[in-house]
């Protein structure tokens, strides 16, 4: 493909032609192929459609830090795609300054890792907000505690997992979190040498604003490569029908603990009463013997019961299920 030429090139191309300053013979093609040097220390081994298909893998995974992490962090989070490149390692990691926050994730079952930088500002906001602060960075960076790297390493594991499911349509992934770096000297997992992907992650978390970079090596990614573009992106996406759905939602609610409870009845004692209690002692209820008990789930009655016993430990039995509006 032959290069293309802005408006005033073509403005002064026209201006020389007019002028008789360029003559139209000269400008016939010789015939000679155009040559293109090539840079064997950088060579193109991610394309424009493989960084295209990672932005939509990762503004999927934006979307999700955006509605996952509001929930440790009790405050709005934004999280967008704000570039993805192709460069060396060397170039990234002569970037990074100190302290910074590096997880080294080991990407299976692909064979290799994949580094995620937190920007500090980033993770002071989050300790802070964690402990139970406004989630302001610090005025002047400091080297992190044993205490905030705990912290950290259980807010970039959270991150961690929500990485599986924009994956899915490419390779099922387990990442797991091997260790985090606050010195860039000790993250030297990949070669110098060695072609990445950088994806950028613009996030704010309130007002504070930061970047996460997602490194993504070539050598991790080769067996999936091929499957790195959207027509195949695209095509394995599989939509989850209604049925489906609810099966779905009702797996999940069957693993929810739920506290219970049946209310024998109600007394009202003194304080030194209380204190003084003895076993043997008896309380007075306002319920009589053959009334049915309340059961409550959390704070809702939804059922009546009739007290007794279950091989050797209480129970009740229903007798009625207390319906919404009842």
């Amino acid at each position: 493909m032959g290069e293309v030429l802005s408006q005033n090139e073509i403005d002064n191309l026209l201006a020389a032609l007019s002028s008789g300053e360029l003559d139209v013979d000269q400008m016939q093609d010789s015939g000679d192929k155009q040559v293109k040097n090539y840079d064997f220390k950088r060579p193109t081994k991610f394309s424009k459609e493989h960084l295209r298909t990672l932005e939509i893998i990762y503004e999927h995974y934006g979307r999700l830090l955006s509605t996952n992490l509001p929930v440790y962090l009790r405050k709005n989070v934004q999280v967008s795609v704000a570039s993805s490149e192709t460069v060396i390692f060397s170039e990234f990691s002569n970037a990074l300054s100190n302290p910074l926050i590096l997880g080294i994730v080991n990407f299976q079952p692909l064979g290799g890792t994949i580094l995620v930088e937190l920007a500090a500002n980033l993770g002071f906001s989050m300790i802070d907000r964690m402990l139970g602060g406004q989630g302001d960075p610090l005025e002047k960076s400091r080297e992190f505690s044993e205490i905030e790297m705990t912290i950290i390493e259980k807010m970039m594991v959270v991150c961690m997992q929500l990485m599986r499911e924009p994956w899915k349509n490419v390779v099922d992934i387990n990442p797991v979190m091997e260790r985090i770096e606050t010195n860039s000297q000790f993250a030297q997992v990949i070669a110098p040498n060695d072609m990445i992907a950088l994806v950028t992650l613009n996030m704010k978390i309130g007002e504070v604003e930061g970047f996460m970079n997602v490194c993504l090596p070539f050598f991790t990614l080769e067996n999936v490569m091929d499957k790195l573009n959207t027509k195949y992106w695209y095509a394995n996406m599989q939509e989850q029908n209604e049925e489906d759905f609810e099966e779905y939602i009702e797996a999940l609610i069957r693993r929810v603990d739920v506290p219970v409870k049946a209310v024998l009845g109600r007394s009202q004692v003194s304080v030194s009463d209380f204190v003084n209690l003895q076993v043997g002692d008896i309380i007075r209820l306002d319920t009589d013997i053959n009334n049915d008990l309340s059961v409550y789930v959390g704070n809702i009655k939804k059922f009546t019961a009739l007290p007794g016993s279950n091989k050797d430990k209480y129970a009740v039995r229903v007798t009625s299920v207390i319906r919404e509006g009842e």
